[in-house]
């Protein structure tokens, strides 16, 4: 006998949210770009790598600290 090593971890999905341009403007943070296509609209992060993005953070953080 053979078993699924992912029988007991099914994991359901959330419908993906339909947006106006209007509503996808205002939904986004400041990390965040609306890509808008003839198709459709999408929201995504400015910086795709989650890597860079952290240090990205990290630096506009201490920058803020130190105008302070």
């Amino acid at each position: 006998n053979v078993r699924s090593a992912t029988k007991d971890q099914t994991q359901t999905m959330n419908r993906p949210r339909i947006l106006t341009l209007e509503e996808a403007l205002q939904f986004i943070n400041d990390d965040e770009l609306v890509e808008v296509t003839p198709e459709s609209i999408r929201l995504r992060k400015k910086i795709l790598n989650k890597n860079v993005r952290e240090k990205e953070a990290k630096r506009i953080k201490q920058m803020m600290q130190e105008n302070e």
